[in-house]
């Protein structure tokens, strides 16, 4: 039952995220990526760290800096640039690669055995978001394909690392710790390299506030606590819930329709994560018997 919890709870952090592309694209101001990124991360950081009043120190400080390059600076450039440069159902579908990532990195860096349950439903569930997302004749770019293949590894190391390197604080302390300083290392990026944002109207304070305080915060604090209670090859198959939820709620809120094909793969990506959970609990059924 704790279990069964703890997924329910880390599944909503990538079914929140699909709400971040409607968000970006209907309430707040065009042509700001960066400047977009760094007010998601560095005001929920600051917030949760005067909430938590704990810093880091030591080695978390710089722990705490190169996690929160890895899960957030990096990350949201690399996936900024290419969502710049592809089709978003192509930038989609190759960061779907993210879970067969985080299984090699897993077996690398935490000794966790490989299943190849757990790697034919990785492989399923790129398939099924390549089938939900991707449209005849999309565009290829190859900068733009080696950022979303890099964003994608960014993540995957740094949902590994963020397993391996537990502090001694909780997971909104360590929450507070990786958005605040993957917030300062973007800052500079975006003011030397946008446009100050014009006027804001109420709808793109809205917009800012959800997905700092939503999309960034409150999930990145289920997602890091999903991490710590299970393990990163049975949390990441569930970031593949991201590109359900935003096509859902495209069809209904914007009155998008879904194909024939594109539901087709809907249903393939929720039994690619089915069978990703199974696998992960069978691989850990041995260990706690043998506890």
């Amino acid at each position: 039952m704790a279990r069964r919890t703890d997924l329910i709870l880390t599944a909503l952090a990538p079914a929140i995220w699909g709400s971040t592309y409607i968000v970006t694209t209907e309430l707040l101001p065009d042509g700001y990526p960066m400047t977009v990124a760094m007010l998601r991360a560095l005001p929920a950081g600051l917030l949760l760290l005067v909430v938590t009043r704990s810093l880091p120190r030591g080695i978390w400080l710089a722990r705490s800096f190169l996690l929160g390059a890895l899960n957030f600076s990096v990350f949201w450039w690399l996936l900024f640039v290419a969502a710049y440069r592809l089709p978003g159902g192509v930038a989609a579908t190759v960061g779907a690669v993210q879970p067969l990532v985080v299984l090699y990195l897993s077996k690398l860096l935490l000794d966790q055995g490989i299943r190849p349950a757990a790697v034919i439903a990785g492989i399923g569930g790129l398939l099924g978001v390549g089938l939900l997302v991707l449209t005849p004749g999309a565009a290829l770019d190859w900068v733009g394909l080696l950022a979303a293949l890099g964003g994608a590894i960014s993540m995957a190391f740094g949902t590994v690392l963020t397993r391996r390197w537990q502090p001694p604080v909780p997971a909104l302390t360590f929450t507070a710790w990786q958005l605040t300083a993957g917030g300062l290392l973007l800052l500079p990026v975006a003011f030397l390299v946008e446009p100050a944002l014009p006027p804001l109207d109420t709808a793109a304070v809205f917009g800012f506030v959800w997905l700092g305080l939503i999309g960034g915060a409150a999930t990145y604090f289920l997602w890091f606590r999903g991490i710590a209670r299970l393990d990163p090859a049975t949390v990441a198959p569930l970031g593949l819930l991201s590109p359900v939820a935003a096509t859902l709620l495209g069809l209904a809120i914007l009155g998008q329709t879904l194909s024939a094909v594109q539901t087709i793969g809907m249903l393939l990506v929720l039994t690619s994560v089915w069978c990703a959970q199974r696998a992960q609990l069978q691989a850990a059924a041995p260990v706690a018997t043998r506890a």
